[in-house]
């Protein structure tokens, strides 16, 4: 497994070297199999607006899949600890998940290999001056259904994924409601409808845009 260790605003010394690997190993000690590579991303924010200021973020490239996590705190120490935990049940997550699908019904679908998201996708540069455009991003976007869009919205520990959809071919958002559920973001053609059913999906629920099948 390869472990990659970078700092912003901050000094990876030796002591926090060695703190991250002990703490980071033994949340993937029992996913090893699974994990190709794992990036941890130290920072301190110094605009004072953020607060706590002490960041950790950890990326795993999992079978082609990505899971993450990020935690900060007033200590670099305590972010580290509460990002190893976070990322531990992650897993554990993404484990099951897989298992459950190993078992279940194969369906007749094209099999579509999966390719991982670029890191820069998940490590985003943070507060930064409004109007200016600070970064260009170019990722992996293999198709998929509303549903493994939702799946890797939660391993990534974001509040938006961005995905193409299996049936349209078309960019989707899908995204985290503030009241709870999700919601997905579609295009619309030129004249301002939808066609074909997702037109009828847009009105629908996002759980129950979700929850349908075909």
């Amino acid at each position: 497994m390869k472990l990659v260790i970078q700092g912003k605003n901050i000094e990876i010394t030796e002591a926090i070297r060695e703190y991250v690997h002990q703490k980071i190993e033994k949340a993937v000690t029992h996913f090893q199999h699974l994990t190709t590579e794992v990036d941890v991303h130290l920072s301190v924010a110094r605009n004072p607006r953020i607060n706590p200021n002490q960041i950790a973020e950890v990326t795993i490239y999992a079978n082609g899949t990505v899971v993450r996590a990020e935690e900060s705190s007033e200590s670099l120490y305590a972010s580290i600890d509460l990002v190893a935990n976070k990322i531990a049940r992650q897993l554990r997550k993404y484990k099951e998940k897989r298992q459950a699908q190993i078992h279940a019904p194969v369906k007749t679908t094209e099999v579509l290999e999966p390719q991982p998201v670029a890191s820069t996708l998940l490590n985003d540069d943070r507060a930064p001056d409004l109007g200016t455009v600070v970064r260009t991003k170019y990722f992996a976007m293999p198709p998929m259904t509303l549903e493994e869009a939702q799946e890797q919205l939660e391993l990534v520990d974001h509040d938006f994924y961005m995905f193409r959809n299996l049936e349209t071919g078309e960019i989707n958002v899908i995204y985290e409601r503030n009241h709870g559920g999700y919601g997905v973001i579609q295009p619309r053609n030129g004249n301002g409808h939808n066609n074909g059913k997702f037109a009828e999906i847009a009105h629908r629920k996002p759980t129950e845009a979700l929850n349908r099948k075909g």
